[in-house]
């Protein structure tokens, strides 16, 4: 028993893919749920499936890793309300480059504290390189509220 779980502990665990395919944008490790407020989990819906982006709420921030580094940036712009503390459109700056995010949420009566994202796009500027635009759908996850 105790060889097994050596063994289990000693295993790879999986890789984030460092591109999407072919692309500079690259998977995230696993992301927690934030302490406060909701967190949007967006995942790519191409050929390469990973989580490609986490939008905090209360934060206001968005992390993505771009050529393999991870980067958090700063919310910048809101137009319109997707819920959660979403809005549907939201431009994000930081680390040298720009990203926005389109977002419709749907709200499901077989999820509690959270929601479903069915589509969505995350559009990526950075100077001097080419624009990329990514289909997403992913989760909006809250943290849990105490009385």
């Amino acid at each position: 028993m105790m060889a097994l779980l050596l063994a289990l502990a000693a295993a790879d665990l999986p890789t984030t893919p460092p591109s999407i395919d072919g692309l500079p944008l690259g998977g995230l490790p696993p992301q927690s749920l934030p302490a406060r407020g909701c967190a949007a989990y967006l995942f790519s819906t191409g050929k390469t499936r990973t989580l490609v982006a986490m939008a905090s709420a209360e934060a206001g921030a968005l992390r993505i890793a771009v050529n393999g580094v991870p980067a958090d940036l700063a919310r910048s712009t809101q137009i319109g309300s997707a819920g959660y503390g979403f809005a549907a459109t939201t431009t994000y700056q930081g680390a040298g480059m720009s990203a926005t995010l389109d977002l419709a949420v749907q709200n499901r009566r077989d999820l509690t504290q959270g929601a479903v994202i069915d589509q969505g796009s995350l559009r990526l500027d950075r100077p001097g390189d080419d624009t990329i635009i990514l289909p997403l759908a992913g989760l909006i996850g809250c943290a849990t509220q105490t009385p």
